[in-house]
């Protein structure tokens, strides 16, 4: 990146005159974010290169090994204290993403094995230690990860303490996920050119959102009556209720949201091969594939498929809150 102090030691070089450095400076500045808006992709910046492959094969290879010792109990925390430490190195000094994820994982893995309490309350009094310590790493590294084990745990805390009326009430898993996607959308809309942390936040948190909307729906409408095709209307429910998931996704600028329906077309295709290709009640599995295509058919021009779809919202007041509708795909 060229910046102002470049420019400025190429006037005093006699390189540029002085009076083409605010000039060109801006020029450069307006490129680059025109460059980044026709490039803009949903990068991993988690990965930087092999080396953060290898680091984080190491910090595996570690807590695997200190998992096989015979600690127990609160000894467990001493693990925990050393997974610190080298987060402070690599996530705190050297800002290491990928690492970071696996030493947050390493340590709310040693977490609950310290606090593994002999009650009926276990379970959700160790999902609170996991979220409160997924909040503090986030507060201390600003790491858009911890932000899935941190709404993953409360999510799971909600659940347990509704207990078995969720089965009775699959609403509540949408519920739960249009929250979560509002909490993304926040985050999104506040940083719409895909360029701070605030954009990763919700990256995080549309991945867990979607599978809760989409398990929510397809369970109250497959198992309404029992079957995947004694009602019709049912089909023609998922059918609307898929496509509406795909244009809210293409809407908001997030391929990350279609996992969970491509989750459902590998589940539809093991179905699939495990029954008769004729029989009619296989009809919801043809669908699910078909959507799977359709995804995948549709992923491949996203940007023009969105400015096709989309693009007469350009300029509207709703386009503040997402990427530029304008920008096609010129592959």
């Amino acid at each position: 990146m060229i910046t102002k102090k470049t420019l400025q030691n190429a006037s005093d070089n006699n390189i540029i005159n002085k009076d083409q450095i605010d000039p060109l400076y801006h020029f450069i500045l307006n490129e680059q974010t025109n460059n980044h808006a026709e490039n803009r992709e949903e990068p991993l910046k988690f990965i930087r290169s092999f080396g953060d492959v290898f680091i984080s094969l190491g910090i595996i290879l570690l807590a695997i090994s200190i998992n096989m010792s015979a600690l127990s109990g609160y000894y467990y925390l001493i693990p925990v204290l050393v997974f610190t430490v080298i987060a402070e190195w690599l996530v705190g000094i050297r800002r290491l993403a990928l690492p970071g994820m696996i030493i947050l994982l390493a340590i709310l893995f040693f977490i609950n094995k310290a606090f593994s309490f002999n009650n009926e309350n276990a379970t959700v009094l160790s999902l609170s230690i996991i979220s409160l310590s997924s909040l503090l790493f986030y507060l201390r590294y600003k790491m858009p990860f911890s932000l899935l084990p941190l709404t993953g745990s409360l999510v799971t805390i909600v659940i347990i303490q509704i207990g078995m009326d969720v089965l009775n009430n699959t609403f509540i898993f949408i519920a739960l996920g249009l929250v979560i996607f509002s909490i993304a959308m926040w985050f999104d809309s506040r940083d719409t050119q895909r360029q701070s942390h605030l954009s990763d936040n919700a990256f995080w948190l549309h991945l867990l959102a979607a599978p809760l909307i989409v398990h929510g729906a397809m369970i109250s409408m497959i198992f309404n009556q029992q079957t995947w095709t004694e009602s019709f209307s049912n089909e023609i429910m998922m059918i609307i209720f898929f496509v509406c998931f795909f244009l809210t996704a293409l809407f908001v600028d997030r391929r990350a949201m279609l996992v969970s329906t491509q989750l459902y077309a590998v589940y539809a295709l093991t179905q699939l091969l495990q029954s008769d290709f004729i029989d009619s009640q296989n009809i919801m599995i043809y669908i699910l594939m078909t959507l799977g295509l359709f995804v995948i058919f549709f992923g491949t021009y996203w940007y023009k498929t969105r400015w096709i779809v989309f693009g007469f919202l350009s300029g509207s007041k709703i386009s503040q809150y997402v990427p530029d509708l304008k920008i096609q795909d010129t592959k």
